[in-house]
C-alpha cells in the first residue's frame, strides 16, 4: 500500500518520479488567470483565521459541504469562525474522491507544515496549527505568494477599472512576482442585462467617449484597450453562454444599440447578433495587439434562483451546459481568420465532452505564428480534477501538440490555491510516465524534461509575451 499523499504522490512510475523531481517541482508559477484581488496583494493582507481564508468565497467547499447536508447557517450564513472551520473539517474527513480533498492537504502541507490527515478529530489541532500561523508577521498574502515560487500573476479586471493597484504594484521593487491585469469586458458585451445602461455610464465616464452608438461603443473600448496596454495586459477573457455565430450587417448592430440605449432589451435573436459583431470587434483588435484570446464557455450559471436572490452570482449554483455547438465556434474562429484577423486564443469549455471537438477545431487554425496558436485550455472548474485534468491532456495530445500546451491555471480567489499547480504538474508527470515505461515513447529524458519544464512554466512565457516583459 501507498501512503497517503507522500512525496511521490501520483507517481506511479520510476519516470514520472524522475520527470517531477527534476524537471517539474521546482518551476516558478505563472498564474496566467485567477481572480485575486490586486488589492489586496498590495496591502498585503493578513487574514485572522483559516476560515477567512479557506472558506471566505470559495463554492466549491459551499458545494460540497452544501452535499453533505451542511446547514446554510455554517457555510455563508452567521455562524462563527471557528464553527464554520468544524463543519468544514467534518465534511472534508469523508471527501474521498473529491479534489478538494487533495487541494485542501496540499495547502495544509506547503504553507502550514501539517502532515496528517483534516477531519472531526483533528479539526481543533488544525484550526489552532493555522491560525497561530496565519497570525505570523511572515504570513500576509504578499509571502504566500513567495512561498508558492509564482512568478507572475494575471488577475481579471473591467474595461472600466482604474488599475491603480497594479500600478502601485509595478513600482513596488520589495514585491518580486509581477501582476499584471487581464482585460475581462463581459459586461459591456451583455446588453440584455438590466445594469447594462448603468455600467455603459461608467465606461463613457472613464473612456471620455459619448456612447450613443455601436461605433461609439467600439471606440470607447479601443481607449480603454490602450490603458491596459499601458498598464501590460497582453490577454483577455471572456465568459460565454457559448461561442456564437451570428452575423448580421453593421446597419442592423447599430439599430440593436440604439434601441437598448433607448431602453428596448433586444430579443435572444438580436442579442446573439450583438454579442458576435461585439467578439469580431474585440478579437480583431485583440490581433492587432499580439493579445491573447481567452474564451470560457458551457456554464449555466445561478440555477438556483431563490439562493441567488439570497447570495448573489458565484456562491455554488452553477452547473455544465451540454449546449454548446462546436459548429458555431469553428465558424466564429473561421469569420476571423477570412480578414487575417485570428489571434493566439484559448478555447476551454466546462463540459469535458467538448475535448475532441475542441482539439479538432484548433488544428483548422495553427499556424507558424505561434506554437499551437489556437489552444485548449487546462481542465476548467468542474473539469480540474485527476480524471479531467488526465482526460484534457490525453485528447490534446492524441489530437494536437501536447507539448506546446500553456498549462495550468488557478482560475481562483485564493491565495493558497497554488498548490492546485503541484497536482497539475504530478498528472501530468504520471501521464508521461506511464507512456515511456510502456513503451509508447523513448526514455528520452532531455526531451522529456523539455517537455515537462515547457507545460509547466516557458511555454506559457513565450505564448502570452511575457518574456518581453520581464
Amino acid at each position: 500500500m501507498k501512503p497517503f499523499m507522500d512525496k511521490d504522490f501520483l507517481l506511479n512510475t520510476e519516470t514520472a518520479k524522475k520527470l517531477f523531481h527534476e524537471a517539474a517541482e521546482n518551476c516558478p508559477i505563472i498564474d496566467y488567470h485567477c481572480h485575486i484581488n490586486p488589492k489586496e496583494l498590495w496591502e498585503d493582507r493578513h487574514y485572522d483565521s483559516i476560515t477567512q481564508v479557506w472558506l471566505g468565497g470559495d463554492h466549491y467547499k459551499w458545494r460540497l459541504m452544501r452535499c453533505a447536508g451542511v446547514p446554510e447557517k455554517f457555510i455563508t450564513g452567521d455562524a462563527s469562525e471557528h464553527d464554520k472551520f468544524l463543519a468544514w473539517a467534518k465534511v472534508i474527513g469523508k471527501g474521498i474522491g473529491n479534489p478538494l480533498y487533495h487541494w485542501s492537504h496540499l495547502e495544509l502541507r506547503r504553507f502550514f507544515g501539517y502532515e496528517g490527515v483534516l477531519n472531526e478529530k483533528t479539526a481543533e489541532e488544525v484550526w489552532k496549527l493555522c491560525n497561530e500561523k496565519l497570525h505570523q508577521k511572515d504570513f500576509g498574502v504578499r509571502d504566500l505568494i513567495k512561498k508558492s515560487n509564482v512568478e507572475l500573476i494575471c488577475t481579471t479586471d473591467d474595461p472600466v477599472d482604474t488599475l491603480e493597484w497594479h500600478e502601485k504594484l509595478a513600482g513596488d521593487k520589495t514585491f518580486k512576482t509581477t501582476v499584471l491585469p487581464a482585460w475581462r469586458p463581459d459586461k459591456a458585451m451583455n446588453i440584455e442585462k438590466a445594469t447594462w445602461p448603468e455600467y455603459i455610464a461608467k465606461l463613457e465616464e472613464v473612456s471620455g467617449v459619448k456612447i450613443n452608438s455601436f461605433a461609439a461603443l467600439k471606440e470607447a473600448l479601443k481607449k480603454r484597450m490602450d490603458y491596459f496596454a499601458k498598464h501590460g495586459c497582453s490577454l483577455s477573457d471572456h465568459a460565454l453562454d457559448f461561442v456564437m455565430y451570428a452575423p448580421a450587417p453593421e446597419s442592423e448592430i447599430e439599430a440593436i444599440v440604439k434601441a437598448r440605449l433607448d431602453g428596448n432589451i433586444p430579443g435572444k435573436e438580436a442579442q446573439l447578433k450583438f454579442k458576435m459583431a461585439f467578439m469580431l470587434f474585440v478579437a480583431k483588435e485583440y490581433k492587432a495587439r499580439n493579445w491573447v484570446m481567452q474564451l470560457h464557455y458551457g456554464c449555466r450559471r445561478d440555477n438556483n434562483l431563490p439562493m441567488f436572490e439570497k447570495l448573489g452570482p458565484d456562491t455554488g449554483y452553477d452547473c455544465v451546459d451540454n449546449s454548446a455547438p462546436s459548429a458555431q465556434t469553428a465558424a466564429f474562429l473561421g469569420e476571423l481568420q477570412k480578414t487575417d484577423s485570428l489571434p493566439k486564443t484559448i478555447l476551454y469549455s466546462l463540459n469535458g465532452n467538448d475535448n475532441s471537438a475542441i482539439d479538432t477545431i484548433c488544428g483548422c487554425f495553427q499556424s507558424d505564428e505561434a506554437v499551437c496558436k489556437i489552444q485548449h485550455g487546462s481542465a476548467w472548474w468542474f473539469e480540474d480534477h485527476l480524471d479531467g485534468m488526465t482526460a484534457q491532456m490525453k485528447t490534446l495530445a492524441s489530437l494536437g501538440y501536447l507539448a506546446g500546451f500553456v498549462g495550468m491555471l488557478t482560475d481562483s480567489r485564493s491565495f493558497l490555491s497554488y498548490p492546485r499547480h503541484e497536482l497539475f504538474r504530478r498528472i501530468l508527470c504520471k501521464i508521461l510516465g506511464e507512456w515511456v515505461e510502456e513503451g509508447l515513447y523513448p526514455d528520452d529524458m532531455e526531451t522529456l524534461k523539455e517537455i515537462v519544464k515547457g507545460i509547466s512554466h516557458d511555454n506559457a512565457k513565450k505564448y502570452f509575451n511575457f518574456a518581453e516583459k520581464n
